[in-house]
């Protein structure tokens, strides 16, 4: 996008800590793997290329894998990696959790955090403390499952929190939409802009890649950039958004009229 996010005038009523400590989490996750310059123990940055590709078959989403619900086929691992390597054996399914605590690198991990700082508080301050998190693992979940629809049963890794970054941005839509967020345009002119703007020119530009990709799919693959998973997971965090927080909504209505 041309802007960056820098806050949202919202006034939580209480410290974002799940937004915090979901922002943590995957800080530490990425300093800990091999994508990180600091994970010295993984030997020379420049000869990770077998550690790289072993910690993603263990631990990143693979449409191959999430369509079948089985592990990869030892011939299937042989046209991803070289590498004297083998996935782990764990539950497919549950490689489209760990994979949106993986990032492929520190400006992939940098740009995804700031959305999750700058509109995640709010989420969470509207929606709940209970709530929140099951919405943005959801929603993060049914991105990974929506990539992999629209790729088939490719050996494709999927890493990244931008699917369930996406379904807070569709969340936060519905439950703060006249917010209005400073953001740095172009990258020097910082303006204030409504939310619900930015918000919605975000999705309308993914939206727009997406049929790009899917129309030029050797593009979209060479850009490395998962347009579907950020459609899919801003799409369910739209919806459940709505259910929600109409739910809630309603609920208070009805307790207002009793008393």
């Amino acid at each position: 996008m041309a802007g960056i996010p820098l806050s949202d005038d919202y006034p939580v009523r209480r410290t974002p800590v799940v937004t915090y400590t979901l922002i943590a989490v995957n800080v530490a996750v990425y300093l800990l793997s091999p994508m990180s310059l600091l994970a010295v123990w993984y030997g020379d940055p420049a000869a990770r290329g077998c550690a790289v590709e072993g910690y993603l078959l263990r631990w990143a989403a693979f449409p191959a894998e999430l369509l079948s619900g089985a592990r990869l086929s030892a011939e299937q691992v042989a046209s991803f990696t070289a590498c004297p390597v083998a996935p782990a054996a764990i539950w497919p399914g549950l490689s489209a959790v760990t994979s949106m605590f993986l990032h492929a690198d520190a400006w992939h991990l940098v740009g995804n955090m700031v959305y999750l700082f700058v509109f995640g508080p709010c989420v969470e301050d509207r929606l709940g403390r209970l709530r929140y998190p099951l919405i943005y693992l959801g929603t993060g979940v049914a991105a990974c499952y929506g990539f992999a629809l629209a790729e088939g049963a490719a050996v494709v890794p999927m890493v990244g929190a931008s699917g369930a970054i996406s379904g807070v941005l569709g969340a936060y839509l519905v439950v703060q939409f006249r917010s209005r967020v400073t953001t740095l345009l172009l990258g020097v002119l910082p303006v204030r802009l409504p939310g619900w703007m930015l918000v919605a020119t975000f999705f309308a530009l993914d939206y727009l890649l997406y049929l790009g990709s899917s129309l030029y799919p050797q593009d979209g693959q060479q850009q490395g950039v998962a347009y579907a998973a950020h459609v899919y997971g801003f799409l369910t965090g739209l919806v459940v958004g709505l259910l929600v927080y109409r739910v809630r909504w309603g609920a208070g209505a009805r307790l207002s009229d009793v008393h």
